[in-house]
């Protein structure tokens, strides 16, 4: 564990790098499709977020490189394909967002 992880283990305040990456409504959005569910198929998100498989793949890639998405190829019930998941720090990053949202309406 690096020390930026440690720190953010213990600072639930966002890094500078990590509030660049939920700037984006689009990433804001792929973080929310997840959050309800253990995992879901690429197609999927992508089309709840409408948009094409190279921009949902290039944001994937932005949210892995964060700790906040993981993804993982495989089989499941039959399916074939890469399943995205939600990170509890993505969870966490995404919670955190949205309240540091609600207080500065508020």
């Amino acid at each position: 564990m690096t020390t930026t992880e440690r720190r953010e283990q213990h600072d639930h305040r966002p890094t500078r790098e990590l509030e660049l990456v939920l700037d984006s409504p689009l990433r804001r959005r792929i973080l929310a499709t997840l959050a309800g569910v253990d995992r879901a198929d690429f197609a999927f998100v992508r089309d709840a977020v409408e948009v094409s498989g190279s921009v949902l793949s290039r944001q994937v890639a932005m949210l892995s490189r964060a700790g906040l998405v993981t993804t993982s190829r495989g089989t499941i019930a039959r399916r074939r394909g890469v399943w995205l998941s939600l990170t509890t720090r993505g969870s966490r990053a995404l919670q955190d967002h949205w309240a540091q949202a609600l207080r500065s309406d508020a």
